[in-house]
């Protein structure tokens, strides 16, 4: 587990080739900024080209930063995505599937094409994109998958019951990819966030598919992104297999959904799901 409180260290990702997937806004803007302190080589993949070029240019580094426009949604596409990827810099060494959509709406009154639209940008698009990317990891025997999820890929709450289906998906695909192929010299990093003050909920789907257009509260006081973004770097350096990064109760819950599940599900019944 990674505190908001620690002491970030120095750090260097030089002679690194990264390619981000979100990373127009938000945490993945934030870890494309900071990475290119880092002396990173990047490739910034979104919908929105516009706002990748202006990451870009807030690189350290411009000149080391690739823009290749990329929907998780058209997840038939990637072979050649991947192929544009590696011809960039010559390689990738570590993969960041940060790019997803939320969902702000209760389960009585979701469409069934809501939730296939969530399942298919957050997992499906997220393991095809990886499943493109593997053999090019095997073949240079090295690799690192890094991974937004969410701690509601731990722990289901009110409102977001199709994202957290898919985040807990994603937990058990990367555990058995960490497995099959550790011997290959590839990793995999879950990372979990809390509340983090980007839009996520401006942009989180509602009932009917419409974006929510507010922001929630929780997210307003969340942690910022760009803090959010060293700790992340950090454990990314580090290659740790599953991080928490958040605010004191959103990892507490982690912990007594662990070794007291029958508090928990009280404690998520009190939660407003209005």
């Amino acid at each position: 587990m990674v505190s908001c409180n620690v002491k970030i260290m120095p750090m260097d990702f030089s002679n690194k080739t990264v390619w981000i997937t979100g990373a127009s806004s938000g945490i993945g803007r934030a870890l494309s900024i900071e990475l290119s302190r880092q002396n990173a080589k990047l490739i910034l993949s979104s919908r929105d080209v516009n706002s990748l070029e202006l990451v870009k240019k807030e690189c350290k580094n411009p000149q080391n930063v690739t823009v290749i426009p990329l929907d998780l949604e058209d997840y038939t596409q990637f072979s050649k995505k991947v192929t544009e990827a590696i011809a960039a810099f010559g390689t990738i060494d570590i993969l960041v599937n940060n790019g997803g959509i939320s969902q702000r709406s209760l389960i009585k009154d979701t469409d069934i094409l809501v939730d296939k639209r969530i399942m298919e940008v957050n997992y499906l698009g997220t393991v095809a994109l990886t499943k493109a990317i593997l053999p090019h990891f095997i073949q240079n025997k090295r690799g690192h998958f890094v991974v937004t999820t969410s701690i509601v890929g731990k722990i289901g709450t009110p409102l977001r019951s199709s994202y957290a289906a898919s985040k807990h998906a994603l937990h058990g695909f990367f555990d058995s990819l960490r497995a099959e192929h550790f011997h290959d010299n590839i990793s995999v990093t879950l990372i979990c966030p809390g509340f983090v003050n980007t839009n996520v909920s401006i942009n989180a789907l509602t009932g009917n598919g419409t974006p929510q257009q507010k922001m929630d509260i929780a997210t307003h006081n969340g942690i910022q992104p760009e803090r959010f973004a060293k700790l992340m770097a950090k454990s990314i350096i580090d290659k740790k297999e599953e991080v928490y990064i958040g605010g004191f109760k959103e990892k507490l819950g982690v912990y007594v959904k662990r070794f007291f599940p029958k508090i928990l599900s009280i404690m998520i019944r009190k939660l407003s799901v209005t």
